[in-house]
């Protein structure tokens, strides 16, 4: 049997609660797969990092946002999750208590604080993952 290439990735859910609105918060991708979409900030881990420091930097990179703690939800892995191959992602939750400003950057063309009641149709699964870091919390 021949080994499956195997791509591991990172997602991040960072929910903020500001005047009692609960949001979540979004970049609009710029490349494809999923170019122009919105999603989850995350991406591929480097070969020296940890799990949560993959997370922290592309969280980081993408939004500018820089989080102290996260906590790990679970793995997502469905075959075909991800059209460029099989890809599993380690998807983290952070809770914020203000939305802190935003600077969309790497290969994000935006970042937005969205309502967790009117998500855009999201890529890849990112709504999967989203309800899952709600029922995690």
């Amino acid at each position: 049997m021949k080994q499956q290439e195997v791509a591991v990735t990172v997602d991040s859910v960072v929910f903020c609660n500001a005047n009692n609105e609960f949001k979540v918060l979004l970049i609009k991708r710029k490349n494809d797969p999923y170019g122009g979409q919105w999603a989850l900030p995350g991406g591929y881990i480097n070969e020296s990092e940890d799990l949560q420091t993959a997370a922290k930097r592309e969280l980081e990179e993408e939004t500018g946002v820089a989080v102290k703690t996260m906590e790990q939800v679970r793995a997502f892995g469905a075959p075909g999750r991800d059209p460029r191959g099989r890809t599993i992602s380690i998807a983290f939750v952070s809770r914020i208590f203000c939305e802190e400003e935003l600077k969309a950057g790497d290969d994000a063309g935006e970042a937005s604080w969205v309502s967790i009641d009117d998500l855009p149709e999201l890529a890849f699964d990112h709504a999967e993952i989203i309800e899952a870091a709600k029922n995690y919390l």
